[in-house]
């Protein structure tokens, strides 16, 4: 996730607006789906006069907007929907978290969308934002995907109930495949986690350690895009409170509520699977350390067996003229006995104590 870069110095004149993504060379589309319980209609790649034209003011209206990068489209669609430039902005700036607000005939809803990477072992960040107000939801991608494949699928089928719904039920679906979408990428990485804590068993390489560290900054991220996602979802379940917003029908908020449970489940895998690597790291660790203490060990043992016969050999290495030993027929084969008796005795102390 970029961070959030702040700009010093207030200026008279607000900053332009401008898509801070990476995707500026995916060309911007919109799809329009015209629907009820009887019918459906699907529009491919239409201008915002086209949408004006066809859209309808008593059945339900998705567009849904593939790339960011034409700011005067999006800017042009503000303008028909008469929305707040401050949502614009929203829309086009990435580098904000999760948000969640709520006008006078409008909820807007910006949230994180994570995949994992299938070339490397990173993870794919996309904005994804919604508009909804009654009848109509907007959806904006930064590229084209296939969050929402199932969902179009549903409508052309008219399988379950999405049909039969308003917009802000087809906003849980989208809502619930991008959570679900958490769920593909937390499990991807729980497979890493295996590895890792059998690596920590098994290897003594560095890299273990560089793995996990790295796999915990992903779970690091994965929690700061789920928290402010939870906290959205359990401020759409209060909105029923409020009797001047109606772009949510009384019996869809229970659908809310599952997100809003989802999001803590995920949260609360995400943080035993921190803990797991917090395990395997100190695993690693303690691992190590107890190699260390083994080498520490063997090479104290070998140091205090020669260390006698250092002194031995040393003392009869003294180039005095007159040592008593020294006239001895057999001294040099008593001075190994006694050295090597010597051996034997400490090995076999060291060993009663239980030092190697």
């Amino acid at each position: 996730m970029r961070k959030i870069k702040y700009r010093k110095g207030r200026k008279v004149n607000a900053l332009p607006l401008e898509y801070t993504g990476i995707y500026t060379k995916n060309a911007t589309t919109m799809q329009l789906f015209v629907y009820d319980e009887n019918k459906v209609n699907e529009f491919q790649n239409i201008s915002i006069k086209k949408f004006s034209e066809v859209k309808s003011a008593s059945i339900n209206n998705w567009l849904n907007i593939h790339g960011l990068n034409d700011v005067e489209l999006i800017k042009s669609l503000a303008e028909t929907l008469e929305l707040n430039a401050l949502i614009v902005s929203d829309v086009l700036n990435i580098t904000r978290g999760t948000r969640l607000d709520e006008l006078d005939d409008s909820l807007f809803f910006s949230i994180k969308s994570i995949l994992p990477n299938e070339d490397e072992d990173t993870i794919l960040i996309e904005q994804i934002s919604f508009l909804l107000q009654d009848n109509l939801i907007v959806s904006f991608q930064e590229k084209r995907g296939d969050f929402f494949t199932h969902i179009r699928e549903r409508l052309r089928k008219n399988t379950g109930i999405v049909r039969k719904k308003k917009v802000d039920y087809l906003l849980y679906l989208m809502l619930d495949s991008i959570i679900e979408n958490f769920y593909i990428t937390i499990e991807n990485k729980e497979n890493k986690i295996e590895s890792l804590l059998f690596a920590s068993k098994t290897s003594d390489s560095p890299k273990v350690v560089e793995e996990i560290e790295h796999l915990r900054e992903i779970f690091h991220l994965l929690k700061r895009s789920i928290t402010p996602l939870r906290d959205a979802l359990f401020t759409i379940k209060t909105i029923k409170e409020d009797d001047e917003f109606n772009c949510i029908e009384i019996s869809n908020y229970i659908f809310f509520g599952r997100l809003h449970q989802k999001a803590l489940e995920l949260l609360e895998q995400i943080d035993y699977d921190m803990k797991t690597l917090d395990s395997a790291s100190n695993f690693f660790y303690t691992a190590q350390s107890h190699r260390m203490n083994e080498v520490m060990k063997t090479l104290t043992v070998i140091s205090s067996v020669f260390l006698p016969l250092t002194f031995i050999v040393g003392l009869y290495g003294m180039n005095f003229k007159y040592i008593p030993e020294l006239n001895f027929k057999y001294g040099y084969f008593i001075t190994l006995g006694v050295m090597f008796v010597l051996v034997l005795l400490m090995l076999y102390y060291f060993k009663k104590k239980k030092w190697f």
